[in-house]
């Protein structure tokens, strides 16, 4: 009886072994990458050289900065449409070092578009791949009807009220000026098409998450040898008397990021880290926040939940050292949400070592510079006296209710500050208000419901995961949808880089329950009960796996 059983094993072996390649097929195998290889080297090869004649024929015609930038455009557009997989992990990794590049080049306006000349044409060659293989555009499908009736609506205020503001113009460029305005709302929304499908493998959904955790670490070292150039007078700081010491300049630019603000004297400091102002590093360290604390607890590597536990309290002691009140007020808030919405602070075992650890961190601040955490602190509060955050708030509505003008209200852009180079614009200090204004009632309304449709997407499909990291990971970028979705102060879904870490949170969520399944498919088994599918059940999780991989 035992030789006949390992008979049969040594039979059952040889079936599910993979047949070898003959030498022929490999050779033929080899060709073919070859050919792939050449084709590659060639496509490059003639980008590169048609960019370098575009920079060197516009340097010496205008100016060699302007060479520079004509060159990467070129090269950034054509690889970008050509290879749309790895465009959005360069679009990833850009975004937020795009406030060092701009003004690294001289801050010339158009380098604030360069991540949309990596973005837009990778969105393309999404496009067209989608064409290609017949698959859905907009992902997730609940959101295809409020995004497709949004979208109709914006381009009827588009025509209609920058069209005809276009005719009356004198030197503005209402129709520019609603492209960037439409661009601003709704421009990254199919970001979450490019994660869905470029996100096809767990290797990929972890390479994506801690790549954020990495880029974190990064930005947030930057940001402290800038804080360390400042301190050691490396670099002059905020100079001037009067009104000036409270304003930041780009004559302050130190090291990193753009316009700062460092004025000791005054007890007043702003630093901009890597990006283009202070407010928008605010928010990077209040996104960050989400990120990094999935990392920190749901990570399957020990390595890497250490590392999402630094980018965590790297990002809790730059919230002090940059003087941005609402981040050293939100990231704390973020991070309380995130343990009582996610039930790790139910979990003991998990979160004792971690609060343990960040309460060394802050410990360790406090000690350092006692002086520092209370000047923080009591301009926080200093501030909200002033002006309570929800007396702004109603301010802020009440003002744009009563300034936006019929049912399709000012026009796009006529509130977006990035469109100023298009003509004439209002500053609103509120998302909705700044929503209200330039799209009236109809686009508020019509906006609040497409977020409505991701927020309850994302957290159906959270709640659909068995696998308890991706079902941690998933609930960690929830939190931070429905945390943006509505939050009413400020305008964080309006500029960098949360108009575009939004849907790549949303992204990420919807595809978790594809590699949840694809997992579960691996291992034939349920992810609750740890018993053995059956076939049927195996069946159906085959069927769900029918995306296309982005090349």
């Amino acid at each position: 009886m035992p030789k006949t059983k390992k008979r049969k094993n040594k039979k059952s072996e040889t079936k599910s072994a993979k047949p070898e390649l003959s030498s022929r097929e490999q050779r033929k195998l080899q060709r073919e990458r070859a050919k792939v290889r050449q084709a590659i080297i060639q496509f490059c090869s003639g980008i590169f050289a048609l960019s370098a004649l575009v920079a060197l024929a516009v340097s010496v015609i205008v100016d060699p900065k302007l060479g520079v930038i004509a060159g990467g455009a070129i090269a950034c557009l054509a690889l970008s449409f050509k290879y749309p997989r790895y465009a959005i992990y360069a679009f990833i990794i850009f975004l937020p070092f795009s406030g060092t590049v701009t003004y690294a080049l001289g801050g010339n306006a158009i380098l604030t578009l360069a991540k949309d000349g990596i973005f837009f044409p990778a969105l393309l060659g999404v496009f067209l791949f989608c064409r290609k293989y017949k698959q859905p555009l907009i992902i997730p499908r609940e959101i295809r009807i409020p995004f497709l009736i949004l979208m109709t609506f914006l381009i009827v205020v588009l025509l209609f009220v920058n069209g005809s503001q276009q005719l009356n113009a004198g030197g503005e460029q209402p129709i520019l000026l609603g492209i960037l305005g439409l661009k601003a709302l709704v421009g990254y929304t199919l970001l979450m098409t490019c994660i869905y499908y470029l996100v096809q493998t767990q290797e990929d959904l972890y390479f994506v998450l801690r790549l954020q955790a990495i880029l974190i670490i990064v930005c947030c070292g930057l940001g402290f040898i800038q804080y360390f150039m400042l301190q050691t007078g490396i670099c002059p700081g905020t100079q001037g008397s009067g009104d000036e010491l409270f304003k930041a300049s780009l004559e302050a630019r130190c090291f990193v990021g753009g316009s700062l603000l460092y004025a000791p004297q005054v007890n007043t400091i702003r630093l901009p880290g890597t990006f283009v102002a202070p407010w928008q590093w605010g928010w990077f360290l209040i996104s960050s926040a989400f990120f990094a604390f999935g990392t920190a607890f749901n990570d399957r590597s020990w390595i890497w939940r250490i590392i999402g536990i630094l980018a965590m309290a790297m990002v809790i002691m730059m919230s002090f050292i940059s003087g941005q009140r609402i981040a050293l007020f939100l990231v704390p808030v973020a991070i309380i949400l995130l343990l009582v919405l996610t039930g790790k602070l139910a979990n003991l075992k998990q979160f004792l070592p971690i609060g343990i650890g960040l309460f060394l961190v802050l410990a360790f601040l406090y000690a350092r510079d006692p002086a520092l955490v209370n000047q923080r602190i009591e301009n926080l509060q200093g501030r909200w006296k002033a002006a309570p955050p929800q007396e702004f708030i109603m301010h802020q509505l009440q003002w744009a209710a009563e300034k936006q003008r019929g049912i399709l209200g000012r026009g796009l852009g006529r509130a977006t500050n990035a469109a100023r180079i298009f003509g004439k614009i209002v500053l609103v200090e509120t998302y909705h208000s700044k929503v209200l204004y330039e799209t009236g009632y109809i686009g508020l309304v019509l906006l609040l419901s497409l977020f409505s449709a991701i927020t309850y997407t994302t957290f159906r499909a959270y709640r659909s995961i068995k696998e308890p990291s991706l079902r941690g990971y998933g609930a960690s970028l929830w939190v931070f949808v429905l945390f943006i979705s509505y939050f009413p102060y400020y305008y964080p879904l309006d500029v960098d880089p949360v108009n575009v870490y939004y849907w790549l949170a949303a992204g990420i969520v919807v595809k978790l329950p594809d590699i949840d399944r694809q997992e579960r498919l691996k291992q034939g088994e349920d992810g609750d009960t740890k018993r053995k599918l059956t076939k049927k059940e195996l069946k159906q999780l085959k069927k769900s796996q029918t995306t296309v991989a982005l090349k």
